[in-house]
Parts: C-alpha cells; structure tokens; sequence
C-alpha cells in the first residue's frame, strides 16, 4: 500500500514542479503586456478543455440533472459569495500590494479538482494516471505562469509569491494521495456533486479570473488564438489518456 501511494506522489510531482517552476521563472524574468496576455490565454485555453475533457463526460456518465444541478448551482453560488467578500480586500491597493484572494481561492479550488482527477485516474489504472500526469504538466506549466503573472500585476513580493505557488503545488499534492483513497469509494451520488462543482469552479476561473486579466487594448488576433491552441493542446492529450 506504502509503495503504490509513493509511486502516484511521484507522478503528482511532475505537475507540481511544472507549476512552481514555470511561475519562478516568470517571477523573476518580468514579461511584456503581450506575453502576459498570451499566457492568460493560453491557461484559459487549457482549464477549459480540462472542463470539457475530463470532468463534463463524468457528469453526463452519471446521469443525475439534480445532483448535477445541486453540484454545479452551489459552486457557482460561493464562487460569487468568495468574490464579494474578497471585492472589499482586492480593492485597496495601497501601498502594499493586495493580495488577489478570489482569484487564489478559484485557482486552489481547480488545483484540487485537477488533484482529486490525478488520483482517480490512478485508482483507475496506473497508465491512465501517468497519462493524465503528463497531460496536468502542461496544464500547471501554463498555470503557474498565469499565476505568477497575476502576482506580478499586483506587485506582490517575490518572496511572497513563490511562497503562495510553493503551497499551491502542495495542495495539488495533497488533493492528488486524497482522490486515490477518498473518492475511489466515493458513492457515484457523491462523485457527481463533486465533480458538478469542480466543472463550475473551473469555469468560474477561466471566465471571470483569467481571461478578464488577459485582455488589452489592440488585442492582435494571434493573441487571441493562444486560447485556442490551449484548448487543443489538453483536448488531444485527453485524447490519448
């Protein structure tokens, strides 16, 4: 039992290193405008097709509108609660720069949908979670230079920064060994509810966080293309897991 949860940490280590060191990176090396939005974009590209990919086909397998509705209606419900009650935090922005808690919050809410996958996926099958392993890499490459972008914008410390991506790859980590045993028993009544909200978060995220962040002025259409060729990306890889 010991050596088949450190083999899945191994490859839930892929996606959390991928995130952490694609937002150090973009920590330390400032991006131009254009750069920022593409990234954005591409993020948002790739957690939507994460959306459509791996969670929608679950939902409509199980079949259940209620559940679904319950599921999908309460995560959109606190994800508006989330950003009314952090609106009053992330709009005094004095000297020290406000941390973006509604959009932390979302993004720790789709790392631990994205984790809780990872380990149903290898309560599925071993090739199927390394096959999803690798498909999240480049999920969390592209999410951890979103993050970090978004970090930057606020003009948030590095040293603050890296602590938050440091404790989202964490999280990922812990939601990852959390879906091998929790939700591999999960009832399919419960799995639904689950999953309903994960979809809703995920949304929430690329619509109301990403890609608000993203655009700019004079947006040239290659900019806009990068969403699209975020969502091919995960969808052909979804493909081949």
């Amino acid at each position: 039992m010991l050596s088949r949860y450190l083999s899945i940490a191994e490859y839930a280590l892929l996606p959390a290193l991928a995130l952490v060191g694609s937002g150090l990176w973009a920590t330390f090396y400032t991006l131009k405008k254009k750069a920022q939005s593409a990234i954005l974009h591409f993020a948002a590209g790739v957690i939507f097709s994460v959306a459509a990919v791996e969670i929608l086909p679950q939902v409509i397998r199980l079949h259940n509108w209620f559940l679904t509705l319950l599921g999908f209606g309460g995560g959109i419900v606190l994800m508006l609660l989330i950003r009314r009650i952090t609106e009053g935090m992330e709009s005094d922005r004095s000297a020290k720069a406000a941390i973006p808690v509604t959009f932390l919050v979302v993004l720790g809410v789709d790392v631990v949908v994205d984790g809780l996958l990872l380990g149903v996926g290898f309560a599925a099958g071993a090739k199927e979670g390394r096959l999803l392993a690798y498909a999240l890499g480049i999920e969390s490459i592209s999410l951890g230079l979103a993050t970090a972008t978004t970090l930057g914008n606020t003009g948030l410390k590095r040293r603050q920064s890296m602590q938050l991506l440091v404790g989202i790859a964490l999280l990922f980590l812990i939601s990852t060994l959390a879906g091998a045993t929790l939700l591999h028993n999960l009832s399919p009544l419960g799995l639904d509810i689950v999953l309903s909200f994960g979809l809703a978060a995920l949304l929430f995220l690329v619509t109301e966080e990403l890609l608000q962040e993203a655009h700019i002025a004079q947006e040239p259409a290659w900019l806009t293309a990068t969403f699209y060729l975020g969502f091919l990306l995960f969808l052909l890889l979804g493909m081949l897991a």
